[in-house]
């Protein structure tokens, strides 16, 4: 991996990662950690990073990405006012007309919806041979291990996919690792004890000790209707431990999780965007 650029300008900062995603298969790089004081000061910082990395042989960028998906990505775009949950990107208004005077344009959307906890889960049929058990928090990174590696396969098909180090990996999922309740972090074993499918979630805590609504954030598996299966066993289990509100987290407005939320009684209350572009 490249050296990781902090660029600076007149009120606005950012950082060039030259080992991003591929837009359209160029050779493209990600400008992250973004900071601007004003809309016109983003947009002038944008404008020369772009004009540095096309010398430089690049074919286009992508932003803000603090070097893949994996890191910090996106900027809300619309909201309907409630509070930021536990984990999700903010931003100040002003950054969302930096990169669109940048000459810069959207290129995904993603969304984030809430349901009350009181739906009925769905009644889809769960596939034979599997073992659903909640998540061993004695032995968290052997089973942070095979959620990296089922992870790796689940998501290649994800817009600018980029695959993680298991390093990596593990130390982005350590520091939430206490604030869990193992119980709704879901895994689904299959015969052989091979890893089919896996659900997390955390209580929202930015709501204080005693959250009211919990955080679905992501769920994958190798088997259809594996991940059905999980996602209906995790909302009865919510309503049981008294949580009045789901939330689905940080959705491709294109994925089948945005659908299927769509479908179970969810309400989009933000929209976040990241924007691209040829050099």
């Amino acid at each position: 991996m490249s050296a990781v650029e902090i660029m600076t300008g007149d009120g606005a900062s950012l950082a060039i990662y030259r080992d991003a995603p591929s837009l359209d298969g160029a050779r493209t790089a990600a400008l992250g950690q973004f900071q601007c004081e004003n809309a016109e000061a983003g947009a002038e910082l944008i404008r020369a990073a772009m004009e540095r990395l096309k010398g430089e042989g690049f074919g286009a960028v992508l932003g803000p990405m603090d070097g893949n998906t994996w890191g910090k990505h996106r900027l809300v775009v619309d909201s309907d006012g409630r509070p930021a949950f536990l984990m999700e990107p903010s931003n100040p208004a002003h950054y969302v007309p930096a990169f669109e005077a940048s000459g810069l344009g959207i290129v995904s959307r993603y969304v984030s919806a809430v349901r009350p906890a009181s739906i009925a889960p769905g009644e889809s049929a769960a596939p034979a041979g599997l073992r659903l058990r909640a998540f061993d928090a004695a032995r968290a990174e052997a089973e942070l291990t095979r959620i990296h590696a089922l992870s790796l396969a689940a998501f290649s098909s994800n817009h600018f996919y980029q695959p993680i180090s298991l390093e990596d990996f593990l130390a982005s999922y350590r520091p939430v690792l206490g604030a869990i309740d193992p119980a709704l972090v879901l895994v689904a074993d299959d015969a052989a004890g091979e890893l089919a499918a896996f659900l997390f979630a955390l209580p929202n805590y930015a709501e204080g000790k005693t959250p009211k609504s919990v955080i679905l954030k992501t769920y994958a598996s190798r088997v259809k209707g594996a991940g059905s299966m999980l996602a209906n066993e995790f909302h009865a289990r919510a309503q049981a431990r008294g949580f009045s509100d789901v939330i689905h987290a940080l959705m491709h407005e294109a994925n089948l999780s945005a659908l299927h939320s769509d479908k179970t009684g969810g309400k989009v209350f933000r929209r976040y965007a990241l924007w691209g572009g040829r050099l």
